[in-house]
């Protein structure tokens, strides 16, 4: 007779993809790697863009580590948001932790694994910065208030930071200085993330990243939120987030000096990708209630075309002083 954990991993991998579930037989790394492409390029709009500017031999690392990244996230938020699937979700990121160990001592089934085994032993990678996604995962199905600004950032240390450190592991960079940087460039683009879907995260998730004693400061409550009208007390509330997101972002721009010049331009494009999102809810005068502030199709061409042309015209002049 099955357990309840294993009836709750049945039921939340029924609400995915069939082709997330773990198969009996491991695919080759060849087939593994083609997975985990197909679902970095269908699922993330701007990895085209930003896997344009790494050198071809790095592409298969960041395609495998997009991958964990993104199976990991929809076993926490695509099952559902009421009680039993969150259980459903806890169930099946114990699973994935459970795949994890399995592929640091060699027995990778999941074509994510398969794949990511590769890198993990190319790049030198710790099973921390894995490991950490998956607590923030779980937190995410047990913890939706914030008492205050510690502990939004305690989040995003499982969160967002690991992200970029498995970036720089990928890159070749494994120093405390650069991690400092990017974990702070992290950081911000979480928070951007934040404030920007302050309306979302409430109404279909149930959760409030806002800190819960800045909101009293500023004389918001739960109900302000939940009646989706910016007040005053509100606008000023989110103009006081935004500015410590840029403050976040500014500190970690100098890292971009720090890398070479394809990462240097991924990690360019994506603090200006966040420093707009900044800027639309600015334009907005702080209103993220009544409609979710975005980045104009304009803008995103824009953003992309300075990073292509900051990619060509090193080339160019090459070219052009040689001849």
């Amino acid at each position: 007779m099955a357990s309840d954990q294993e009836l709750l991993r049945e039921q939340g991998w029924a609400a995915l993809p069939a082709s997330y579930r773990i198969p009996a037989i491991a695919p080759t790394l060849d087939e593994a790697r083609a997975w985990c492409k197909h679902l970095a390029e269908t699922h993330y709009e701007n990895f085209h863009v930003a896997s344009w500017f790494l050198p071809k031999k790095l592409r298969p690392h960041f395609h495998a580590i997009y991958a964990y990244c993104r199976v990991s996230d929809d076993l926490g938020d695509e099952t559902g948001n009421d009680l039993e699937a969150r259980a459903q979700s806890l169930a099946l990121l114990g699973q994935w932790r459970e795949e994890l160990d399995a592929c640091y001592e060699g027995r990778a089934r999941h074509p994510v694994f398969v794949a990511l085994a590769e890198t993990i032993r190319a790049c030198g990678i710790p099973k921390d910065p894995f490991a950490e996604l998956l607590t923030a995962f779980v937190q995410d199905q047990t913890v939706a208030r914030y008492a205050n600004a510690d502990e939004v950032l305690a989040y995003c240390r499982n969160s967002a930071n690991p992200v970029g450190r498995l970036v720089l592991y990928a890159c070749g960079y494994a120093d405390e200085e650069r991690f400092r940087l990017s974990d702070a460039t992290c950081t911000a683009l979480q928070l951007a993330n934040f404030w920007q879907d302050v309306a979302s995260d409430y109404q279909h998730r149930g959760r409030i990243y806002l800190p819960q004693d800045a909101m009293a400061r500023f004389g918001v409550t739960e109900q302000t939120i939940a009646a989706g009208q910016a007040t005053q007390e509100f606008r000023a509330l989110l103009r006081n987030q935004v500015e410590w997101a840029r403050a976040l972002f500014e500190e970690g721009l100098p890292l971009i000096g720090m890398v070479d010049a394809e990462l240097a331009l991924d990690l360019d494009l994506f603090s200006r990708g966040g420093l707009e999102i900044l800027r639309a809810i600015e334009q907005r005068d702080y209103d993220v209630l009544s409609a979710r502030p975005a980045i104009s199709k304009t803008t995103k061409i824009g953003l992309a075309l300075r990073a292509v042309s900051g990619k060509l015209l090193p080339g160019l002049r090459l070219k052009a002083k040689a001849a």
